[in-house]
């Protein structure tokens, strides 16, 4: 595999859609969990179906007259991946710092609070 790349948002959202899905989960389930909120053409959602493959991202098989789409890489692998890159370059790899730009902007809760307590005393 080669090394995983950040993906663009456009195919994040196609990326979703599979995950949601019990693989493998063909063109026409794609489109159709993509229909009510992007609208796209369906030669887009193609389009981005391969560059899914080219990326490793995906891989996929022809069943019948249709294709099917399988993941490679797990929403958990991708999500890590994607959150260590975002630690690493707003807050040097600092949940703390992570945590108090979110006190601050009015967006923790105190029931955050206390779960982030709960979830501290739980790995002590």
């Amino acid at each position: 595999m080669k090394k995983m790349k950040r993906l663009p948002d456009a195919e994040f959202e196609i990326m979703k859609a599979v995950w949601k899905s019990s693989p493998p989960v063909s063109t026409n389930q794609i489109i159709s969990m993509l229909d009510g909120d992007k609208h796209w053409k369906p030669q887009t959602v193609l389009t981005l179906l391969v560059r899914l493959i080219e990326r490793d991202f995906l891989e996929s098989e022809k069943v019948g007259r249709e294709r099917v789409y399988s993941p490679i890489v797990t929403e958990e692998t991708y999500l890590q991946l994607e959150t260590e890159q975002f630690m690493d370059k707003h807050y040097n790899n600092s949940l703390v710092g992570l945590v108090n730009t979110l006190y601050k902007g009015g967006d923790v809760s105190e029931e955050d609070i206390d779960e982030l307590k709960d979830w501290l005393s739980k790995r002590e």
